[in-house]
């Protein structure tokens, strides 16, 4: 009898120990970058698509870090999008030409620097994310501290990364920092979206590359960001990632909202 209770409480133990385990065993991170305009008709199921994977991610083991970045050619037609940034398309130009593209495209979405299709295409998407995440186990380590406003129109973090792996077959990656709004609206008065409300999620407002980590080196540095002093702080997040130079593989990434 007592035997029967000291075997069952031990199993009960052990379930406890794997059921703890899993649940503080660390994510692996996936970034998804998603192209898109509030002059493009086509992008509005993107972007529902992108806020689905921001609330709801669907991949166990996976932490799903989203970015929309708005383009600025599609500005035309009486609508400029309030988002849309000429760095942002200058991103995507190069990621055209890192994957082998022969133009541009709205709403595009990139997985960990290496998959792109069209944003709206969810098992395309589902697809995408199974793989970085089978492949990407063990990324860099990547970590955010010490957030806070130095004033109304400045961010400033600590972040640090750990050095680059030396299975990597690039001897040094760039460490990039994104200020992004958690939500945003629209009432779109003009163009192809004329009278649609638009909501938008992770919307980036400055992508800025802080520094370089090397094999055998770790990375640390104190951050800081100018942003809108208009802003709601209480409505951003911050990203930092580790990507191969060129706009090429994410290494490793990062996210922390900032807190009020």
């Amino acid at each position: 009898m007592i035997r029967s209770a000291i075997l069952l409480f031990l199993a009960f133990a052990t379930t406890l120990m794997i059921t703890s385990a899993a649940q503080t065993a660390p994510s692996s991170p996936v970034l998804i970058e998603l192209f898109t305009s509030e002059g493009c008709s086509s992008c509005p199921p993107a972007d529902a698509l992108l806020e689905q994977l921001d609330q709801s991610p669907t991949i166990p083991g996976a932490q799903l870090i989203v970015l929309s970045e708005h383009v600025d050619y599609w500005d035309h037609d009486g609508w400029k999008d309030p988002h849309s940034s000429h760095s942002l398309t200058d991103r995507q130009n190069v990621y055209a030409d890192h994957l082998g593209l022969k133009s541009v495209y709205t709403p595009q979405m990139v997985v960990d620097g290496t998959t792109e299709f069209l944003g709206s295409n969810g098992p395309s998407a589902k697809q995408a994310i199974e793989k970085a995440h089978d492949l990407d186990l063990e990324k860099i380590p990547v970590r955010i501290s010490a957030i806070s406003l130095a004033n109304p129109g400045t961010v400033q973090a600590h972040v640090d990364a750990d050095a680059v792996p030396e299975a990597v077959r690039t001897r040094k990656a760039e460490v990039y920092v994104v200020i992004a709004l958690n939500h945003t609206e629209s009432q779109v008065a003009a163009g192809e979206n004329r009278g649609r409300h638009l909501t938008h999620v992770a919307v980036v407002q400055s992508l800025t590359k802080v520094g370089t980590v090397e094999k055998g080196k770790t990375f640390a540095q104190d951050v800081r960001v100018k942003i809108d002093p208009k802003i709601d702080h209480t409505n951003l997040r911050l990203i930092a990632f580790v990507q191969e130079p060129g706009q090429g593989k994410i290494l490793g990434a990062a996210l922390q909202r900032v807190e009020k």
